[in-house]
């Protein structure tokens, strides 16, 4: 590297013995022996002679040293495809000219404020965000500086880069290619003990970077002015803990989850205690991650990084819009160009790809390289983009790329949540359906009304814990954030319309795809089981709703089943058995006197336009089928 002295330094240089030397050198006995007679040019660098039966010779790892045992262990233990320009990497994602300028900037100067008290950075972003793009960009950035120490960018897709157990060993390798005695005490450390690839990551950050730095700090065999100094990790949520071979994303179970993370938390504490309270050393490091566990509950209030860590959420920061806009059109400029034809797209196209995307840079992305594939007119396809409408059957899908994504996240998500034994019986997809269905006010087509309720109010009618929302929103965090409201209430907020889109549409989402109708069903029963469990006669009924004795949660819940029962049973399916059963139990009874203490709370009556009208109007058609088939109802 320019400005290192040991860089720049030349190789010691050894000289060619004539035979008859090479002889002399080799014999045993006499009184003295000369190992260079006649020869010029010799530094002996770091070896020690003593005139005895036994030598002993120390190597400071330069040219020189015979002995690479302990360097080609190192070697087998790495992950070459990892390297930001590896050619497992070829055409790697990175910025646009004149895009994410802002969010570069402030990365780039808090790298090169080495005076900041705050070591580690790190970025969390919702999947799609173009964390992986920045990455490179600062990781060539750092290379044209001269400051780039090591860098490791983690893929589920790769059994070598999906795994934290090559992330040391990667690291150590880098800066050992950047300094000859760095290399060399790495190498010692790796032949002494073969198996310190098994040692906690802790004790390899320790022994194979640390202390062969502060060795060679204490004694001045490198200037840290001038030492490459920036360690970039990209993708920590996507070290999932051991090999893979799926060519897909793959979808982990509980057990190899808890261990993915476990050892990404293991990682982000070793760089916390060998690095970031390290003020001998001269690193910065730089994680980029979606907001999954280890990394979300490092960061947070009373985390154990919260207070060393310089955090960038970059979902929340920044709005991409401007910089997507610039992506396109300079792309869709130079498809003209190819093309021959200037006019192939409108702005208006432009601006609409760009309201899609949610500020998530994949969306674009996929767009574009959907466009541009091969033996296809580009024209055509945006049209295809522009006006896609999924139906079964459909063969083209231009949002393939996406799906998966969407698909490989909520399904470890729903394997990860129904693995806890006192989520036993519960059904995930339903549950974050119900709660995505009332991101868009709950509405219910075939009742035609929206049926907006708290988030808190919701869960409690799903039959979910206080606070549940944080558990099963959990391994959804870079695809959903949960935000407060201007009351105070907590609200889901999806990073990606697209995402909404996959979950309404069963083309998409596949098996993952749950209807309306079962989350009404589902609902449904939950409300006659409430109504039926809890002593609803009241004598005389009370002046308001508060007042009505029972724990606040179940108020809450009873008052969602008053009113929203009627428009759910619209919605589901049949239910002819339970009904039944409500029906045995006096349940119509005990509806009429919870509708009766409702109505009589100030004279409120129901909102988001579900009038009494329209409440009676969905019973009516509820019980006009059960007449029908001859159930009886009262």
């Amino acid at each position: 590297m320019a400005g290192n002295q040991d860089l720049l330094r030349p190789p010691q240089t050894f000289p060619t013995l004539h035979p008859d030397d090479q002889r002399a050198a080799q014999r045993a006995g006499g009184t003295t022996t000369s190992f260079f007679s006649g020869a010029s040019g010799v530094n002996t660098g770091d070896i020690q002679y003593f005139e005895a039966s036994h030598i002993t010779v120390h190597s400071g790892g330069g040219v020189g040293d015979t002995s690479n045992d302990g360097w080609e262990l190192l070697l087998n233990n790495i992950a070459p495809n990892a390297l930001h320009d590896s050619s497992a990497r070829y055409d790697a994602p990175k910025c646009d000219e004149d895009t994410r300028v802002e969010v570069t900037d402030e990365i780039m100067q808090w790298i090169q404020n080495r005076d900041a008290p705050q070591r580690l950075l790190c970025m969390t972003g919702a999947a799609g965000a173009g964390k992986s793009a920045l990455q490179q960009t600062i990781a060539e950035c750092c290379m044209e500086l001269d400051i780039l120490s090591a860098a490791f960018f983690c893929s589920s897709t790769d059994p070598t880069r999906n795994t934290i157990a090559f992330i040391v060993p990667t690291i150590a390798y880098q800066i050992g290619l950047k300094h000859h005695r760095f290399r060399g005490c790495v190498s010692a450390a790796v032949k002494h003990d073969s198996k310190i690839f098994s040692w906690s990551l802790q004790s390899q950050m320790d022994v194979l970077i640390v202390r062969p730095f502060e060795s060679l700090r204490k004694s001045h065999g490198l200037n840290t002015n001038t030492f490459p100094y920036v360690i970039l990790i990209d993708g920590l949520d996507e070290c999932i803990g051991r090999y893979s071979t799926t060519s897909h994303p793959p979808v982990a179970d509980a057990d190899d989850r808890r261990q993915a993370e476990d050892r990404q938390a293991e990682l982000l504490s070793a760089i916390k205690r060998c690095i970031a309270d390290n003020k001998d050393l001269p690193f910065r490091v730089f994680i980029a991650s979606r907001p999954e566990w280890a990394i979300r509950t490092a960061l947070k209030p009373g985390g154990y990084l919260q207070q060393v860590a310089y955090h960038i959420e970059l979902s929340d920061k920044y709005d991409a819009s401007g910089d997507m806009r610039r992506y396109l059109q300079r792309r869709f400029e130079d498809i003209g160009l190819q093309i021959d034809d200037p006019q192939w797209f409108s702005e208006d196209a432009i601006e609409t790809l760009v309201q899609a995307a949610s500020g998530q840079f994949v969306y674009v992305a996929t767009v574009y390289k959907y466009i541009t594939e091969r033996r296809g007119s580009p024209a055509e396809r945006l049209k295809v983009v522009l006006a896609w409408t999924p139906y079964k059957g459909q063969v083209v899908r231009p949002f393939e790329v996406l799906d998966r994504l969407y698909a490989s996240i909520l399904s470890t998500a729903k394997k990860a949540y129904e693995a806890v034994d006192t989520h036993h019986g519960r059904d995930f997809l339903l549950l974050f359906r119900a709660h995505h269905m009332n991101v868009g006010d709950f509405y219910i087509p075939s009742a035609s009304v929206y049926l907006g309720s708290t988030l808190d109010d919701l869960s409690a009618l799903l039959g979910l814990e206080a606070r549940a929302e944080d558990i099963l929103f959990s391994d959804l965090r870079s695809l959903v954030t949960l935000e407060k409201g201007g009351g105070g209430d907590l609200r889901l907020r999806l990073y990606h319309k697209s995402f909404s889109d996959f979950l309404e549409e069963e083309s998409r989402a596949k098996e993952l795809f749950v209807p309306v109708s079962c989350v009404c069903t589902y609902l449904s029963k939950r409300c006659m089981q409430l109504i039926i469990e809890w002593p609803l006669i009241f004598d005389p009924v009370p002046n308001e709703w508060e007042a009505f004795s029972v724990v606040k949660r179940h108020r809450h819940a009873l008052r969602e089943v008053a009113i929203c029962f009627s428009s759910f049973l619209r919605g589901a399916n049949t239910l002819d058995d339970e009904i039944a059963d409500f029906t045995h139990h006096d349940g119509w009874l005990k509806l009429e006197k919870l509708l009766l203490l409702y109505m009589a709370d100030a004279g409120v009556w129901l909102r988001g336009g579900n009038s009494w009208k329209k409440w009676t109007q969905s019973l009516l058609h509820v019980t006009n089928n059960l007449a029908v088939s001859d159930l009886p109802l009262f």
